[in-house]
Order: structure tokens, then C-alpha cells, then sequence
């Protein structure tokens, strides 16, 4: 690509570039935070407000902590814990102490925590109780030797009695019974570091600031390096993208976002936390988000501004009976992202909050945005939008070469939130960069003559029906417009005729809804070898804790069924 052709697609008072090199690392971004927004609310959470300065205060303590225990700038330090306030807490004391955040899914198994720990090289973990017993089956077998534990008692500090005792006695009943005798909890690591002599280190752009460790749906996982200057970029990426729809919050009111996707995800971790930090801004955490009542209960309480979901939340409570508790005429920017948006699901949400769904793309390894559509629009484009500031994107061929505008091809990625490569894996980051510094995505997409990308879909999630290329997103996409079907996914089987066939499994939406009609839908709407041969009806979809549907899984258990 020799021009950027998306730049005329920009809004008005997005620059083309970003400056990155105003900050020298993500803890000089960190400070000027808590001290230019000190009295400013950093998190809500069950009710409680936590400041900026005592996220800060805290977040010094432990960086001190850190150091004591004989940890030095470049370890690696694991962060375990749903959506609470001691998350960006922690991070802050990692990233202060010049040392390395690997965030950890928290409903992670055992077999699966030991490879990341391992592959990682922790040597410390800060972990919410919930979850301990899971690090008891593992550590021994890791490098692990210092833990952090977050108990209901540091819970309720930070609440500071806001839970009668019964509510926490019933809590206390779901955590696992573990024996963890060398963990260390929160409140004690945060009274010990204030003690502790701390010595900032130096921290420069190009230090590893987090390992981002890929899904796992597509094989083993992998760390993504991410470099301070990388989230630097993006948090300033997202942040100018963003801007025409931000600027309209009135300044009675403090800029604030729906924190419902997990911090240990990358998405919220820049979007919501790193950016929220930037600008001043306020996050609403959830730490339960399949919890549609209690979800909905918590945002009734709230005013806020911008909310980053997944297809399936936002489904999931545009659905819900209790949508029109909350307050939405406030929602600026409703940013999609992780997996495709249904332009179902789009339209439906637009018109029960006014807000449209803004969707864009991105992944692990580009910290995370790569594109998005413009804030300003009110149609949903069924596109992933355009390349965002200081990024290009090309189309191309299994030869590393650029195709024509319009033809389908492999997204290839770069700019300065493009990661380092994969921790410890040469021969992995050689497969997916290119010579010229892109980092090819896996995702196959057609890019048209404004510089919009649609995806097509993943290479590996591709079906093959007698010789033609069938695309699972396109197949979702409008089966899911039909109405009576709540969500949908459709993956490739094995057929003895065609090599493939596809299969659609179906979560309704009205109980009516029968297999014979959804066929005739996809007979009239799909070409013959593009119509399912299998249709099965379920009352849930598997999914990450994220909200992806896994079709791998989906894919595993019809082949164990054809077997």
C-alpha cells in the first residue's frame, strides 16, 4: 500500500499520526495520572469510589514490596484477579518497578496456569482467593515463589464495611478450600512496602512492559511482547480515535466507561484501563459481566459515556428484560470489538440506546486496536472500519504479496502498537512477520476503495464444501438476523460427499422456532452449497470468558458425535 486511501475517511480533527514519544515509558504516563487527577474516581466497584491517589499510594507500596522480596526490573510478575480495584493497582506497582505484567485468565485450569507460568517465567503472582486452589494444583511445577493474595478481608478494605457480614460468609462459602503458606495477603504486601525502601528504575520505551498471552483457541498460547511504547501508541491511538464523540461529555461530568470485559484481556486492559488512565477517566468494573441482572443492577446506579463490549454481551443485554433500568442517553461511544458484531445485534442496540455500535479490530499482538469505524458514523458498515492513526494495513496473497482492492486476502498489520514478537519463540514471530515489518493477522479480509476492511473470516475456520470456500462469519451473520434466533454459529463437518458441509447450531430466541424454518430461511437466502446440511438447537454457545464463541469446540464435539 503506497497510499493511506482511509485517510479521507477520517472524521473531522483525527490526526493521521500519533506522537508516541511524548511519554518515555507506560509509569511516566502512570504518574502524571495520579498526580494531575488525584481526587479523581480511578475505579467504581460495589459502591465504592477508589481514587487515583489511593490507587497510586498503593501501587508505590507494592512496588517497594516488590523489590523487597529481591525482584528486579525485567521479572516477570503475574496478575490472576477478576475486575477489581487491586487489579490496576497492581499493574501500576509491576509496571513501577520495572518489571513485566503477564495477565493470567482467572477460570483458567491448572494444566493450562502452569504452561503460562512456566512459559513465562513468574516468579510472582498477585491472585484473588477465588482461585488459589488452582495455583495449589500447579506451582510446585512453576517458577512461582512469591504470592499476593487478595482475600474477601482485603475486599472489604477497600469497601470498607459497605457488605454486611452475612453477604460475605455466603462468598466465603464459594472459594475453594487451598493451603498457599507462603502467600502474602494485599493488605499486608501494601503495609510492608510503605516500609520498604523503593528505588525507581529506569524504564525506556523500548523495555517489555506485558506479555499478552494469545487465547489459546488456536493451539498452544503464545506471549505477545508488548513494549511500553507499544501501549503508549495505542492508548494515543484509541484516544484520538475516539475524540469527536468524547468531547461531547459535558464537563460537569467526569469522563466514564463500562469496564464489563476483563482487565486480563487486552481489550479492557488498554481500552478501558490504560486509556481510562490517560485521560482521567472513571471505570465502572464489572466483575461478572454473565451476570446480565447484576450487570444491568450496576449500571442503573451510574451516568457514564463509552462501553467496549463483545457481540455477545451486547446480544445478552439488549435482550434482557431489565435493559430499560439503565440510563443510556448518556453512552457516547459504544465500542465493538474482540469478535465480529452481528448487524442484528447492531441495530437492535442502536435502537434501544441511540448510541451506535462502533466496531473495530484488533488482536493481542497489536495491543490492541488496528482499526475502527469512524465514532461519528450512525450506520453499522459490517466492516471492521479503517486503519486508526499511525497504522497501515494491506491485503495479501499467501506469497506476502498485495492484491488488488476487492479481492480476498490475509489483513497484514503495521504501526507502533505492532508487538516485538512472541516471548521466547523466534521461529513463531518469523511466521507472522513479514520483511517489511507487518505483522500478518491470520484474518482474511477484502479491503475496498475507501480503505474498509471486512473480514471474511480466520484461515483455519474456513469450510471447504466441494472444492468452494464457505465463510462461517457470513453464514452467522445472516442467520442471525432471522428472526427467533437469539445467537448462532456455524462450523465445517465432515461429509463423505462434499469433504465438508456446514453445520449451524442455534440458540432461540423464540421457543417456537423450528428446524424446518430455519432451513427455508437459509434456502432463501444462501446459495445451495453454502446452506447447513446439519442444524442443531442448544441453549447456550461455548464461549471464552471474553465472549468469543469457540467453534473449535464446537468443531471437536461433531467430530466426536461423527466417531
Amino acid at each position: 500500500m503506497t497510499e493511506r486511501i482511509w485517510l479521507s475517511s477520517y472524521p473531522e480533527g483525527v490526526p493521521a499520526d500519533i506522537d508516541g514519544a511524548q511519554y518515555t515509558s507506560l509509569v511516566a504516563l502512570l504518574e502524571e495520572s495520579f498526580g494531575k487527577y488525584a481526587d479523581r474516581t480511578l475505579c467504581s466497584f460495589m459502591g465504592r469510589d477508589v481514587s487515583y491517589a489511593e490507587v497510586g499510594e498503593k501501587s508505590l507500596a507494592l512496588a517497594g514490596y516488590l523489590q523487597s522480596l529481591g525482584l528486579t526490573k525485567g521479572d516477570r510478575v503475574a496478575i490472576m484477579m477478576p475486575n477489581v480495584p487491586q487489579y490496576p493497582a497492581a499493574v501500576a506497582a509491576i509496571l513501577r518497578a520495572g518489571m513485566v505484567v503477564v495477565n493470567v485468565n482467572p477460570l483458567y485450569t491448572a494444566r493450562e496456569l502452569e504452561h503460562q507460568l512456566k512459559d513465562s517465567g513468574a516468579k510472582a503472582i498477585f491472585i484473588i482467593e477465588n482461585f488459589a486452589a488452582t495455583l495449589q494444583k500447579c506451582i510446585a511445577s512453576t517458577p512461582i515463589k512469591h504470592v499476593v493474595l487478595t482475600s474477601m478481608g482485603d475486599q472489604l478494605s477497600w469497601l470498607k464495611g459497605l457488605l454486611v457480614n452475612t453477604v460475605v460468609r455466603k462468598v466465603k462459602k464459594l472459594v475453594p478450600e487451598f493451603s498457599l503458606p507462603a502467600a502474602v495477603h494485599f493488605n499486608d504486601a501494601v503495609s510492608k512496602g510503605k516500609g520498604s525502601a523503593f528505588t525507581a528504575p529506569p524504564i525506556g520505551a523500548d523495555d517489555l512492559a506485558v506479555l499478552q498471552y494469545t487465547g489459546g483457541t488456536t493451539g498452544v498460547a503464545k506471549g505477545a511482547m508488548l513494549l511500553h511504547r507499544n501501549l503508549i501508541a495505542n492508548v494515543l491511538q484509541s484516544e484520538a480515535w475516539n475524540s469527536p464523540a468524547i468531547k461531547g461529555i459535558p464537563a460537569s461530568e467526569q469522563n466514564t466507561s463500562v469496564c464489563a470485559l476483563p482487565l486480563y484481556h487486552i481489550f479492557a486492559f488498554t481500552v478501558n484501563m490504560m486509556l481510562g488512565m490517560r485521560s482521567g477517566a472513571k471505570m465502572i468494573l464489572i466483575p461478572n459481566p454473565r451476570d446480565l441482572p447484576g450487570t444491568l443492577k450496576e449500571l442503573s446506579k451510574h451516568t457514564f459515556h463509552t462501553f467496549p463490549a463483545v457481540n455477545t454481551l451486547f446480544n445478552g443485554l439488549a435482550n434482557h428484560p431489565d435493559f430499560n433500568t439503565v440510563n443510556w442517553k448518556n453512552l457516547k461511544v459504544s465500542l465493538g470489538g474482540g469478535t465480529a458484531v452481528q448487524g442484528a445485534v447492531a441495530r437492535l442496540w442502536l435502537e434501544k440506546t441511540g448510541c451506535p455500535v462502533c466496531e473495530g479490530y484488533g488482536l493481542s499482538e497489536t495491543s490492541p486496536s488496528a482499526t475502527c469505524n469512524p465514532v461519528t458514523s450512525r450506520e453499522f458498515s459490517g466492516t471492521i472500519g479503517v486503519p486508526i492513526p499511525s497504522t497501515w494495513v494491506k491485503i495479501i496473497d499467501d506469497d506476502g504479496q498485495e492484491v488488488p482492492l476487492g479481492q480476498p486476502g490475509e489483513i497484514a498489520i503495521k504501526g507502533p502498537q505492532v508487538m516485538a514478537g512472541y516471548w521466547q519463540r523466534p521461529d513463531e514471530t518469523a511466521k507472522v512477520m513479514t520483511a517489511d515489518g507487518y505483522f500478518k493477522s491470520g484474518d482474511i479480509g477484502v479491503m475496498d476503495e475507501r480503505g474498509y476492511t471486512k473480514i471474511v473470516d480466520r484461515k483455519k475456520d474456513m469450510i471447504l464444501v466441494s472444492g468452494f470456500n464457505v465463510y462461517p462469519n457470513e453464514i452467522e451473520e445472516v442467520v442471525a438476523s432471522m428472526p427467533g434466533v437469539m445467537e448462532v454459529a456455524a462450523v465445517g463437518v465432515p461429509d463423505d460427499k462434499t469433504g465438508e458441509a456446514v453445520k449451524l447450531v442455534v440458540v432461540k430466541k423464540d421457543p417456537a422456532l423450528t428446524e424446518d424454518a430455519v432451513r427455508q430461511f437459509c434456502h432463501d437466502n444462501f446459495t445451495g452449497y453454502k446452506r447447513p446440511r446439519v442444524i442443531e438447537f442448544r441453549t447456550e454457545l461455548p464461549k471464552t470468558n471474553v465472549g468469543k464463541v469457540l467453534r473449535r469446540e464446537l468443531r471437536a464435539q461433531s467430530a466426536a458425535k461423527v466417531d
